[in-house]
């Protein structure tokens, strides 16, 4: 039994080996003493036979693992198993030596804090020394051809000519030797060891692994985090000592761990956000008071609150919870009370290098001003306008998306404040309302409708004077804008928009391939970057995409009720727009206008939106059977909502008497009265 059972743990299947082990862990459970004895022989011959395979060591760890767990070893065996397992820590398969440290936190678990102090100048070396990469002429001679073939590889490119740009890349991307099994064999000793592992706590194993938060390398950086987040994890023992802060060796360096936390938050990549994100949440966790918290709010809050709408939903989802989590539902009085610090901090992220993080501070600076206590932001408005200008000119357009909803969010909450500001914001805000991405003009036409709001009728002349020119203005929509236009018409993804020609064969056959992830963190600001985003993608606006922001702009206006006459005087327009079909974008713009009518309708009552109902109808129907599926979907559910706001048989009283022949499809649709 004994022997089949080895033998599987053995394997150079997975699925053998895994299910040995779950075999390994039964048999040992059942086992009498002397069997124990005879079991620890038959590991320790595995691990010190010459020539042993890896799986063959692989096997052996897994088994001294679950000896040491069992609490059935003898203290021979655990002496014999700690240098068995520092020996195969430099084993050159990386699961040996996964498998090596996971048999010293067993070690530690059963004995305690004193296998790694015995370890301890052999952990660390080992991880010093793997730090840093070898000279190509100190390498391996396989090592030394991968290294030169991936630099090679990184250095081909006519973007990448530069040895030290394909080197800093080569170094930012590249695997790290035995750097990983190292780091990872020291956070299974500090899990094992828990709140014991206090006193271990020195300068000489912090400063080891910051200098690992500081690497150049991000897969360094991320696993240094996971570490770290091991080490604050540590805390004290029981509850009766939660409020012994010297106890806690988090506490004691608590100011340096908070740094390098904050420096994780705000880090280019990720995964690194990420695991800083979890170091910090265990980090905040571990302290026993809001006391003990509160010396560590000033540089922590401001880059969790800002990761709460990182774009990278891993890292947004982990830090709303630990927001929740931390604050327990007193966030927003945590923000006015760092108001100074958070503010600073948004304000230096709106210049960030990552067009992500702009995006993320712009929707923070916009809920500055929607939810935290006014009389607390006004003093900095100044300053956040500045910094949202800026940003509304930047060439990644989820930023100047974001900018633009944020600039009119605060000219609704500080009109008087933002009133200096207006003439540079109009034409900022008509440039967005004519953008190529459809979501920039509706964010546009969001914050047009918070100024009319606020400004009353000084501002009803200059917003509306712009919507007839968008409106009129489609008349001089170029025919062959589709012929010369460049883009692909499909959705963009990843805030990308394509070029009709990026799936040209021709164009991308026999090149050099690249890891988007190797190249995002590249698109610097103001530069040109690489990467997988064209993030500084803009194009000069065409006049039907100022009439379609125009169409959202109209549907925002109609729900203020001192403009209802006016918007209403707007709609004859609004429909012989819709008779022009020269270009070929005009069922993009007829699907925005099946979209927004319904609204348009309710906002401005049936009193004065039925008297120009008719004068929609052939675009309507048009829409139902044109080839788009888009737009065709549109305009039938823009019936449908018409239906349920006029009611079915006035609707269809009102199509028999314009047009007769438009009651087949009238009755060709299914009408689905809303709730």
């Amino acid at each position: 039994m004994a022997d089949k059972i080895f033998e599987e743990l053995c394997s150079s299947h997975k699925i053998e080996r895994d299910r040995g082990f779950q075999n390994f862990v039964k048999h040992i459970d059942t086992a009498e003493s002397e069997d124990i004895n005879d079991i620890e022989q038959d590991v320790s011959k595995l691990l010190t036979e010459e020539d042993s395979s890896w799986e063959k060591k692989h096997g052996g760890l897994m088994a001294a693992k679950a000896l040491l767990t069992s609490g059935k070893s003898s203290d021979d065996f655990v002496v014999d198993m700690r240098s068995l397992a520092l020996k195969y820590l430099e084993d050159k398969e990386f699961r040996v030596r996964i498998a090596a440290g996971e048999v010293l936190g067993a070690l530690c678990k059963k004995v305690g804090p004193a296998v790694y102090e015995n370890s301890k100048s052999a952990i660390l070396e080992g991880i010093r020394s793997n730090l840093e990469r070898e000279k190509l002429s100190e390498s391996s001679q396989e090592e030394q051809e991968e290294t030169e073939r991936l630099m090679g590889k990184l250095s081909s490119s006519p973007a990448r000519q530069s040895s030290v740009d394909a080197e800093q890349i080569f170094h930012d991307t590249a695997g790290w030797k035995s750097l990983e099994t190292w780091m990872k064999c020291l956070q299974c000793v500090v899990d094992n060891c828990g709140h014991l592992f206090n006193n271990c706590v020195d300068q000489e194993l912090l400063d080891l692994i910051f200098h690992a938060l500081e690497h150049t390398n991000r897969f360094v950086r991320e696993t240094g985090y996971y570490v770290c987040a091991s080490l604050v994890s540590i805390g004290v023992k029981g509850k009766e000592t939660l409020t012994l802060e010297e106890e806690n060796a988090v506490y004691r360096h608590g100011e340096q761990f908070a740094k390098y936390m904050a420096k994780g938050l705000s880090d280019n990549w990720s995964q690194v956000r990420l695991a800083s994100s979890v170091a910090t949440r265990k980090f905040l966790q571990r302290l026993s008071s809001e006391e003990a918290k509160a010396k560590f709010y000033p540089i922590l809050i401001p880059r969790m609150c800002l990761n709460r709408y990182y774009v990278a939903e891993g890292v947004r989802i982990y830090s709303q919870d630990t927001w929740r989590m931390v604050t327990g539902g007193e966030g927003k009085h945590l923000v006015e009370k760092y108001i100074d610090h958070v503010v600073e901090y948004y304000i230096e992220a709106t210049g960030a290098d990552n067009h992500a993080v702009r995006e993320a501070a712009c929707a923070c600076i916009a809920e500055l001003g929607s939810k935290i206590d006014r009389n607390y932001v006004r003093p900095f408005i100044p300053q956040l306008l500045e910094a949202l200008l800026i940003c509304f000119n930047d060439d990644s357009w989820p930023v100047r998306d974001a900018a633009c909803v944020a600039c009119g969010n605060f000219v609704l909450c500080f009109p008087e404040e933002s009133k200096s500001s207006m003439p540079e914001l109009y034409p900022l805000f008509y440039n967005n309302l004519q953008d190529s991405i459809p979501s920039v003009r509706q964010g546009a036409a969001l914050a047009l409708a918070n100024v009319a709001q606020v400004y009353g009728q000084e501002s009803h002349e200059e917003i509306l004077n712009k919507v007839k020119e968008g409106i009129e203005g489609l008349k001089n929509q170029p025919e062959t804008s589709e012929k010369y236009s460049d883009l692909d018409k499909g959705p963009a993804t990843y805030s990308v928009v394509k070029k009709l020609r990026d799936n040209d064969m021709d164009l991308h056959t026999n090149k050099q391939m690249y890891s988007c992830g190797s190249l995002a963190p590249k698109m610097m600001k103001g530069t040109r970057g690489g990467g997988c985003m064209d993030h500084k993608f803009r194009k000069p606006p065409e006049p039907w995409e100022l009439a379609d922001g125009c169409v959202h702009l109209i549907a925002e206006l109609s729900r203020n009720p001192e403009l209802t006459s006016t918007v209403s005087d707007l709609l004859p327009s609004l429909a012989k727009s819709t008779s022009l079909h020269h270009y070929p974008q005009h069922v993009n713009y007829l699907e925005t206008v099946c979209k927004q009518l319904p609204n348009i309708g309710k906002n401005l009552g049936k009193r004065y939106f039925k008297p120009h109902l008719e004068e929609f109808f052939d675009c309507i129907f048009y829409g139902i059977t044109c080839d788009n599926a888009l737009t065709a979907s549109a305009a039938s559910q823009c019936l449908n909502q018409l239906s349920g706001f006029l009611g079915p048989s006035i609707l269809r009283g009102r199509v028999e008497q314009y047009n007769p022949r438009y009651l087949e499809l009238l009755n060709a649709n299914q009408f689905i009265a809303p709730l």
